[in-house]
């Protein structure tokens, strides 16, 4: 049994939001916390698929996500993958000596960090660790098993392997996100891999309640929904439901849209070609579509092995900052108008405290914009 935790690295300092309530370890309590402003106003971050994964980094056939290779390679037997390793690879070769290649040699945090602030971004979400259980910090829950101690051997910073029984969830799993959050403070805890058990098997009240209590970051910390089977969508400061989450109407409850530049995987592909990514104009469609419904936007992009971000990937984070630069004062802040998008043409809406904003996402013929939705405004001035 599995969860894997994703950490943030924030790219702006918040303001603490006391919190003098305490929470009970039952889902009646814990829902009933307000989410931090900050969260909702940033509107926007960048998600990182970055592991031993990044290293073949491969999808073949219909299976594309090249950061679940390992499982379709072993557990699924995809022939694609098969296939692979065969004509790559020793018949002898596993899959923990891609770790060996996992070098990030070229990984420049600083570069990474001016680029995310640069595409409008702001807030990190890094896969500190997937589900093959490599870790991107030492942690001293999965001993040789981390980029410390084999690969780059350097602190990357997350999360585990599989067990049948809560010996994986004591003695691995809660350990590991407890040593994570005292030690680098995120302000978002992303989990994954609620499917293979419930929340009482990953024992996620007991750990919420501490988090939202106890922890060193109990006032500012926000928590998705993927805390075990029947979580989705019903707990967790905000819901992410489906993976491409994007309902295209307002909703009674605070939601993000996790989506990939890579249309077809989360981590690195060596075999993707320039088709199979999002164009800027097709990123702003998406953002502009979640924000105006009340949700938040999580970007993904996928470095390589060594640490690149690709020049195509780069371009379209440098584009889509370009285009927030001029339009963000409809974005960030922004909160949903009574109406969500126009009848009449592409025209997606969000208000301020003293404004409503049109957003048009297609010249309309004749030069002439209709925005029906606004007549109501018009009427009353």
């Amino acid at each position: 049994m599995q969860l894997h935790i994703i950490i943030l690295t924030l790219l702006v300092f918040l303001l603490i939001e006391c919190n003098a309530r305490t929470y009970e370890s039952v889902w009646e309590s814990l829902d009933t916390r307000s989410i931090p402003l900050w969260y909702d106003g940033a509107k926007i971050g960048i998600f990182v698929h970055w592991g031993v994964y990044s290293v073949p980094a491969y999808g073949g056939g219909k299976y594309t996500n090249s950061e679940w290779f390992w499982y379709y390679w072993k557990k699924e037997k995809n022939p694609e993958h098969v296939k692979f390793m065969k004509e790559n690879y020793l018949s002898t070769f596993s899959y923990t000596e891609f770790a060996h290649n996992f070098k990030a040699e070229l990984f420049d945090p600083k570069a990474w960090a001016e680029l995310f602030e640069k595409s409008g971004a702001k807030y990190v979400v890094l896969t500190s660790k997937h589900h093959d259980g490599y870790t991107l910090w030492p942690s001293m829950y999965s001993f040789n098993w981390n980029s410390k101690h084999i690969g780059p051997r350097k602190d990357l910073v997350d999360e585990s392997r599989q067990f049948k029984s809560d010996m994986y969830v004591l003695n691995k799993m809660l350990p590991e996100m407890y040593e994570i959050v005292k030690k680098y403070l995120p302000e978002i805890l992303w989990v994954d891999g609620d499917w293979v058990a419930n929340n009482s098997y990953f024992k996620a009240t007991e750990f919420l309640g501490w988090l939202y209590n106890d922890s060193p970051v109990k006032d500012t910390v926000v928590v998705n929904d993927r805390w075990g089977t029947g979580t989705r969508c019903t707990h967790g400061d905000f819901f992410t439901c489906t993976n491409k989450f994007n309902p295209g109407e307002l909703l009674p409850f605070k939601w993000e849209n996790a989506i990939s530049i890579d249309k077809h995987s989360w981590g690195y592909r060596r075999v993707a070609d320039s088709t199979d990514y999002y164009t800027t104009t097709e990123l702003v469609v998406i953002m502009v579509e979640t924000v105006s419904c009340g949700g938040n936007v999580l970007i993904n992009v996928g470095p390589t092995s060594d640490g690149r971000i690709e020049p195509i990937v780069e371009e379209r984070l440098l584009e889509l900052g370009r285009w927030l630069s001029i339009n963000g004062e409809a974005i960030y802040n922004s909160i949903p108008w009574k109406y969500q998008n126009d009848t009449i043409g592409e025209t997606w809406y969000t208000a301020g405290d003293s404004a409503v904003y049109a957003i048009t996402l297609t010249w309309p013929s004749g030069n002439e914009f209709q925005l029906g939705s606004s007549a109501e405004l018009l009427k009353k001035r």
